[in-house]
């Protein structure tokens, strides 16, 4: 590094360190090298398993403080550093003194060392499935709080949110959240010995242990770790002594300053099953639940999945659709749009708005025409873009006039039977090829245009809990 560029970020640093709290500026900005400045370019170097994450959550800050040290507008870009390097880095940080300060540990309590060294010789990433990380996790209105939770636990492990208890029905992520809480440490604390478990495994190893007399080995595996994930556990109720076992295993994670993340169908006052002061200890710390996603959530959901599987020739109407036939879970969700792609594969077509509707017409019924009439349709419309029923059926083409009857024809398709003709005939007697025009020019601006979808999805709500 030159020796202004040296100049410069460090006085960038400077910026940073001011701008977050300690331990984020610690974990990841201070890592960071600048490699080169050639004219308003700045190329950073982050640790290779990290640099993504880096790109995607502090850009922003990064291209600010540079502008504010420079002076100028400038573009930022993040890349990966040796592996090779980093990992002997990593090494010589792990024998020397880094942990040494309980200022600096990972926990409170003073206790700033793992109480056990992860074993030798593990694999580069014993994780499991990749896709089970935050950069693959899909945020939205029905889980942001739980996802907040899970990400400061993972940067910061036994600090905030001890225990995190994180609730909602099957398929919303819960476990998402817990194994990429399990894969960030894994990447950013190796030393520390994390165990992720279920209720049902946590039961069967205690059965198991009692069986053969190994109480002992059974009570270090999950009592003298760093971090303990425990999936499910609601299966823990109606086992009484397996319950006694996991109260004892809780209070001692907890006063040693472990962190403890549990995740459950059920919030813990509904976990009637369970003893009372079980439930108030998962009680005590934070309570995150997660809801089923909303139709925005699960067509970003659907449009991520496609960007990660690299699928091409993907109509955006198609997965649209699929968003709104399937409001279930992300299992639910993904498993419609795997039977697609199979049903597209097998029969050499592409993935259509037709091909889905044909797909899933059996697993996911539409609406009803009962439940939404064309009269119901206009009449919302005309309410929520205040127009009168004549000008919404007049001739103009005036914008204040045609998107809305463009939107009026897109629902009038989405939410009734009734046919392209039927609909143009209640629209002022116009052509089912208008009709279809509308649906096009709508789903393709709904799809490029936040403010343009959300008026439509504010409208279909409306339209399914009244009627207009």
């Amino acid at each position: 590094m030159n020796t202004s560029l040296e100049q410069l970020w460090s006085r960038v640093q400077g910026q940073l360190a001011r701008s977050v709290d300690e331990s984020t500026y610690r974990l990841w900005l201070e890592p960071l090298q600048a490699r080169e400045l050639t004219g308003d370019a700045l190329v950073l170097e982050a640790p290779a398993h990290a640099h993504q994450w880096v790109h995607e959550r502090f850009g922003q800050l990064l291209r600010a403080s540079v502008e504010h040290t420079l002076g100028r507008a400038v573009t930022v870009e993040v890349l990966p550093g040796d592996p090779g390097q980093e990992a002997s880095r990593r090494t010589a940080s792990q024998s020397g003194t880094h942990h040494s300060s309980p200022h600096h540990g990972p926990f409170r309590g003073g206790r700033a060392t793992p109480r056990r060294a992860a074993p030798a010789g593990v694999a580069a990433d014993p994780l499991g499935n990749p896709r089970l990380a935050f950069e693959h996790f899909v945020i939205g209105n029905s889980n942001r709080l739980a996802h907040a939770a899970a990400l400061a636990v993972a940067e910061l492990p036994g600090h905030t949110y001890n225990p995190l208890f994180i609730c909602g029905p099957p398929g919303v992520g819960k476990t998402h959240l817990l194994r990429s809480i399990a894969r960030m440490i894994h990447f950013h604390n190796p030393g520390l010995n994390v165990r992720v478990s279920t209720g049902e495994a946590f039961t069967a190893g205690f059965r198991l242990a009692l069986g053969e007399d190994r109480m002992s080995s059974f009570k270090t595996r999950f009592r003298e770790v760093d971090v303990l994930l425990l999936d499910d556990v609601q299966f823990l109720e109606r086992k009484v002594r397996t319950e006694e076992e996991f109260f004892h295993t809780f209070d001692v994670l907890l006063e040693s300053g472990a962190q403890v993340v549990l995740t459950s169908d059920r919030p813990p006052r509904d976990l009637q099953a369970l003893e009372d002061r079980l439930r108030e200890r998962f009680a005590a710390g934070l309570v995150a639940d997660i809801h089923l996603p909303d139709v925005e959530t699960r067509r970003a959901i659907l449009h991520k999945r496609v960007q990660h599987d690299e699928l091409e020739h993907v109509d955006h109407t198609a997965l649209d659709a699929i968003a709104r036939r399937v409001p279930l879970d992300v299992r639910a969700l993904e498993g419609a749009l795997v039977r697609i792609v199979a049903f597209s594969s097998l029969t050499r077509r592409p993935i259509s708005h037709e091909l889905v509707t044909e797909v899933l017409d059996k697993l996911h019924p539409r609406p009803t025409a009962a439940a939404r009439s064309l009269d119901e349709i206009k009449s919302a419309a005309c309410a929520h873009f205040d127009l009168t029923p004549d000008e919404l059926l007049s001739s103009s083409r005036r914008a204040h006039v045609t998107w809305p009857r463009q939107v009026a024809m897109y629902l009038a398709r989405e939410l009734t039977t009734e046919s392209l003709p039927a609909i143009g005939r209640h629209f002022g007697g116009r052509d089912h090829t208008t009709v279809l025009h509308a649906w096009r020019r709508t789903a393709a601006r709904i799809h490029a245009d936040s403010q343009s979808r959300q008026a439509v999805e504010t409208l279909r709500e409306q339209l399914d809990h009244s009627s207009c």
